[in-house]
């Protein structure tokens, strides 16, 4: 069998996506035939080789799964929480494959989240050049004004860089309670994007929901629901 990458036979294991499984190979958590391995660039043979992930043998999923999740707050999403905290891994029982969450939504955003054990699918999902749509619904505190949507619409600069061109309109404004509700459309995906972006034009977000990856809603699952994707989903979103 042709060698390849152990970033990328990490991933196809269900360890995490390449990149997360990068940061662990430079760490020394990953092992190849006995040997610790803590540079890039090292190639296995995923028949012949023995690769260890924290001294345990990893193995390729033989069944690829990809699932889609309405995620509650208060949950993580990473493999492993290190306080202890609830994680969205509890929230899809029944599935015996190791998946890993493709991307990440903070712990207090909700709404649509892809999981999956297929290293590729992570990749093309989470990978900007992708540029595959992430669609949200923030309610933010004040009354929104249209030339305030004009600059996320252009793109604000964050810390240290100026974020894409964004989809924006306002689904409403509720003057009584000094909120308004808009719904953004970006591709990228840098931390707390959204939240930092609204902070950024003087509009606090005080609760986000994440309701479409790419074309897929999660308006027909209720919040900790979860269900497989379809093949025509899968190949929607990787095409």
């Amino acid at each position: 069998m042709e060698e390849v990458r152990l970033q990328k036979f990490m991933a196809d294991c269900g360890v995490a996506s390449r990149r997360k499984c990068e940061e662990y190979i430079l760490e020394g958590n990953v092992s190849v035939n006995g040997k610790v391995v803590n540079e890039l660039g090292v190639k296995v043979n995923p028949v012949k080789d023995k690769v260890e992930f924290r001294r345990k043998q990893i193995k390729p999923e033989e069944e690829k799964v990809y699932i889609l999740l309405n995620k509650p707050i208060d949950y993580v999403t990473t493999a492993k929480d290190q306080f202890g905290r609830k994680n969205v891994l509890e929230l899809v029982k029944g599935v015996k494959e190791r998946i890993v969450p493709v991307g990440r939504l903070d712990m207090y955003t909700s709404g649509a989240l892809l999981l999956s054990n297929d290293g590729d699918f992570v990749y093309k999902i989470t990978h900007p050049k992708h540029e595959i749509n992430k669609t949200y619904v923030a309610t933010v505190i004040g009354n929104i004004e249209n030339d305030k949507l004009h600059m996320l619409e252009e793109g604000v600069e964050i810390e240290d860089y100026i974020t894409k061109p964004a989809k924006v309109r306002i689904l409403k404004t509720d003057s009584e309670k000094n909120i308004s509700r808009i719904e953004i459309t970006i591709h990228e995906g840098k931390n707390k994007q959204v939240r930092k972006m609204c902070e950024k034009i003087g509009y606090p977000v005080r609760a986000l929901h994440r309701t479409k990856i790419g074309n897929l809603s999660v308006k027909d699952l209720k919040i900790g629901e979860w269900r497989y994707l379809t093949l025509k989903e899968i190949q929607e979103l990787v095409k």
